[in-house]
């Protein structure tokens, strides 16, 4: 655990989905088969305070978000959440609709990679988890559905008008979250919103393969990319490079970056440290 943490301790158990530690990879996974994974209130909460918690700890170097039986996570179950928003005044619906925003900004802002490892139907919130990953690996039952306006809502929830362009180009984002339509598993990978497309059987060992290969990797590296990428999304050249070469310049003098170093000249794979 890292030094600078406050004295509250981490949590140890979830109760709206399940979490575990194993090896460096931090493994999410929602629940609520019956229901497709739909989300509530304390889904998100959760959600959002793991996510907060993950940076903080030593075990943990890759997140893996995935569902179980025929779905990802369906979006905000209609009963708990949508039926609820209902009677809600203004004020409430803010603070409901900033929490599942924050949801996102933890996925963005964790210095770890996050993989989504989508198993089903990934829609309205559940798609938008799914894109604020790092990387999206999909079995070949998943499919996508922005289907906000669907609802009578904005197609533009929960950050998706900022990442959606991003990752696939500003047309088909607006063709995603105008229309709302399903997007089968092969058309997602086709546009960039897959990252590979594998059997639904061999999606839960894809996911780990792809997780332990960053697990093992040079965390901090990884770590860095991440945070610059995200960072870099809304800048120009000129303070992009800026940022490029003070990272670089802090990287060049990492435990790291020495045992690179040392391993091509020993003529042995680095043993990497993340620090």
């Amino acid at each position: 655990m890292t030094r600078f943490r406050a004295s509250a301790g981490f949590t140890e158990r979830w109760q709206h989905f399940d979490f575990s530690v194993d090896e460096g990879v931090a493994t999410i996974t929602l629940a609520r088969p019956e229901k497709l994974g739909a989300l509530t209130f304390d889904v998100y909460a959760d959600l959002r305070d793991l996510l907060t918690e993950l940076p903080h700890r030593s075990d943990a170097r890759v997140v893996v978000i995935t569902g179980t039986g025929r779905g990802f996570c369906s979006g905000g179950d209609v009963v708990e959440i949508i039926g609820a928003l209902q009677s809600m005044g203004s004020r409430d619906l803010l603070e409901f609709t900033r929490m599942t925003g924050s949801v996102v900004r933890a996925l963005r802002e964790c210095p770890l990679p996050v993989i989504a490892a989508v198993n089903g139907i990934a829609a309205g919130a559940g798609a938008v988890i799914a894109l604020a990953a790092d990387i999206r690996l999909l079995a070949r039952s998943a499919r996508f559905a922005f289907l906000f306006t669907k609802v009578g809502l904005a197609g533009a929830d929960m950050g998706s008008a900022y990442l959606l362009p991003r990752v696939i180009g500003f047309g088909r984002a607006s063709e995603l979250l105008l229309l709302g339509d399903t997007v089968e598993a092969g058309r997602a990978l086709e546009i960039g919103l897959a990252t590979a497309v594998v059997d639904d059987e061999a999606l839960p060992e894809t996911a780990l393969t792809m997780a332990r290969r960053l697990s093992d990797g040079p965390a901090l590296a990884y770590s860095a990319t991440k945070v610059l990428l995200t960072r870099e999304l809304d800048m120009g050249l000129p303070g992009s490079l800026e940022l490029d070469a003070m990272t670089q310049a802090l990287l060049m003098g990492s435990h790291d970056h020495a045992e690179f170093q040392r391993a091509w000249t020993e003529g042995r794979a680095p043993r990497w440290e993340g620090r």
